[in-house]
């Protein structure tokens, strides 16, 4: 493979730049519906935003308070974020006096048994989503799971990949090279997915009820205000042993250096029975507690910061999606919802990542092994729990090198990209040079801005996130909707709950029934 400077002066005519511009993206944003006093609304999906098993713009995850706001794909930046933000003012419309917590981490907690899983309905589909969420429940609890995030889809032109397969050894059909330059992409995104929450971590914090006994909590928490917990350095709470994490999945070993590995990886995991998650059972005085007792119930139960994927025909599961015809995008799983923006990101931030994704592209990708998937996982822990600690020290192939000197010389390389996609604007170098300013300032990092915030300003910030959450809610009733754009939204949230109905009203099989055919071999 070409080097990095060879690709970079390969891809400077018009031609390619204009390829290397047509990136395509989508955004997945969650957020839990919350009272005015900030605790979890406890009512079912709002009618009005229409059915959460069929509505392609808004749904659930896993409870039936937390939303979730899906974007279609969007080649431009603003139209991406209007399209988001739109999706979002129709929906405050219609919360019935309730708010969206804008913030990764909950608060205002009760009992675990209070938050509710959310409900798909009748038919088979929507009986096993909630199985699913069900299952997780038992074996994770229900805390972890209304933790929020923001999900971002991306994917490279087709003429930037016949570019790219041009300037290859062409040993490979063009399918087969795009499926492994993605994976080429995928292994530098876990070596340096560790930027993301140093530059966009953005929960540091968290409200005292999250942990149900701080005694009993190996977390060195600190204290601000009445009930304000947080580690001095940290960036990422959610990315830490407190949110999304899986014990049981540390063994299956999935590789990523190639498709056939993955699926092969993949294939094994979803197979692989857990001696723990058998104690619960499967079926318990004739009522489902999960889908099976296997390490992963499905494939979405693999937590990974990062996901190759290929929209899937029919009821094909998502290996199979890829098995038939490779990648076709990613998805990136490592953000925070971001506080400072009324729909969890801001355009800097897709800037960035934009940049961040094509250097992971461009730059060489050699496999992985044992030894560098234990750095890469060190270098992730260090910067989540405490990424803004004056002079840390990361681990690249097998020596010592500062956070510091690695993002510079990474800021380097992202440069050079960014003169490639920027015309008279800049707007990729003006974004690249916002973040650049964390570099050497981790106040300038959204967990510097939060914690800096929060000190100064001797407030709880479970009050702090509230206020934003009636700021951000009045900002959105009132950014404007035209009668077109809310007829629109009222139309898909009529189709989506009629959608729902005709599905139920089939005549299908039982619930046993499909269940076995859904995970026959």
């Amino acid at each position: 493979m070409k080097s990095f400077n060879e690709l970079v002066g390969k891809l400077s005519d018009p031609a390619s730049r204009q390829a290397l511009k047509s990136m395509q993206r989508g955004i997945e944003r969650e957020a839990l519906r919350i009272d005015k006093s900030g605790h979890l609304a406890q009512d079912k999906h709002p009618k009005a935003l229409g059915s959460a098993l069929t509505h392609s713009r808004i749904t659930t995850d896993y409870s039936e308070s937390l939303l979730e706001f899906i974007t279609p794909v969007f080649e431009d930046i603003d139209e991406l974020v209007e399209d988001l933000t739109l999706t979002h003012a129709y929906s405050v419309r219609h919360l019935n006096g309730q708010r969206l917590w804008p913030v990764s981490m909950p608060c205002y907690l009760g009992d675990a048994g209070d938050i509710p899983i959310a409900d798909y309905g009748s038919s088979n589909t929507g009986q096993m989503k909630r199985l699913y969420r069900k299952g997780l429940t038992y074996r994770y609890g229900a805390q972890m799971q209304i933790i929020s995030g923001v999900h971002f889809n991306f994917s490279v032109s087709d003429q930037l990949w016949d570019r790219l397969y041009a300037l290859s050894d062409q040993s490979l059909s063009l399918e087969d090279f795009i499926s492994e330059s993605y994976f080429g992409l995928i292994r530098n995104y876990r070596r340096l997915v560790w930027v993301l929450p140093y530059l966009f971590g953005a929960s540091p914090a968290l409200c005292s009820t999250f942990i149900q006994d701080p005694k009993t909590n190996n977390f060195p928490f600190e204290v601000i205000g009445n009930g304000t917990l947080y580690l001095p350095y940290a960036t990422s709470l959610r990315m830490s042993d407190l949110g999304y994490t899986n014990q049981e999945q540390d063994n299956l070993n999935i590789s990523y250096n190639g498709l056939a590995c993955y699926l092969d990886g993949m294939k094994s995991a979803i197979n692989m029975p857990s001696a723990n998650f058998a104690k619960i059972g499967v079926k318990v005085d004739g009522e489902y507690r999960q889908l099976n007792a296997n390490i992963l119930q499905i494939e979405n139960e693999f937590y990974s910061p990062i996901r190759a994927k290929r929209v899937a025909k029919g009821n094909e599961k998502p290996s199979e999606s890829l098995a038939r015809a490779g990648v076709e995008y990613i998805e990136v799983r490592a953000l925070d919802v971001n506080p400072y923006s009324s729909v969890g990101i801001e355009k800097s931030q897709i800037r960035f990542l934009d940049l961040f994704l094509l250097n992971c592209l461009l730059q060489p990708s050699p496999a992985t092994d044992a030894v560098e998937e234990a750095e890469i996982s060190a270098n992730l822990s260090s910067v989540v729990l405490e990424g803004r600690k004056p002079g840390l020290m990361l681990t690249r192939g097998g020596e010592e090198v500062s956070l510091s000197s690695w993002l510079a010389s990474l800021f380097a390389s992202l440069k050079e990209i960014a003169k490639l996609l920027d015309d008279e604007q800049s707007d990729y170098q003006v974004a690249l040079a916002k973040w650049h300013k964390a570099v050497d300032n981790p106040d300038e990092t959204l967990s510097g801005q939060i914690i800096k915030g929060l000190k100064e300003e001797q407030i709880d910030h479970s009050d702090w996130v509230l206020q934003l959450a009636e700021e951000y809610h009045q900002q959105l009733k009132a950014y404007p909707l035209s009668d077109a754009v809310n007829q629109r939204y009222e139309q898909d949230a009529k189709a989506s709950l009629e959608k729902q109905a005709a599905i139920e009203a089939e005549v299908s099989v039982s619930f046993d029934e499909f269940l076995a055919d859904y995970f026959k071999v």
